[in-house]
């Protein structure tokens, strides 16, 4: 039997020059967007830091991870709406095996 649902976790950087405002709209944006497809287990800012490496040309970035548990169709349409918001750096979904 399929599942109906499944555990995720999603750590993305954002540019850390856009500015204080626009990066707490740009969480509450993915969080509005996590909670109308499934549930927000957790979400911990972890704040401005230094990046292993530059991209593109920047070294510092805002760091937040969030758990949550939706459909398995859904990380897929997270990413692309990751991809596609300015201001994102970098993003990564992963599944959390139980």
């Amino acid at each position: 039997m399929a599942k109906v649902t499944a555990k995720y976790e999603l750590m993305y950087i954002i540019d850390a020059d856009v500015g204080e405002e626009q990066i707490a709209a740009i969480i509450e944006k993915f969080k509005a967007l996590i909670e109308a497809n499934g549930t927000v287990d957790e979400q911990e800012e972890m704040g401005k830091r230094r990046l292993a490496y530059l991209i593109n040309d920047k070294p510092e970035g805002y760091y937040v991870l969030v758990r949550f548990t939706s459909a398995p169709d859904f990380p897929a349409e997270l990413d692309r709406v990751l991809k596609i918001t300015d201001g994102i750096m970098r993003s990564l979904i992963v599944v959390i095996e139980e």
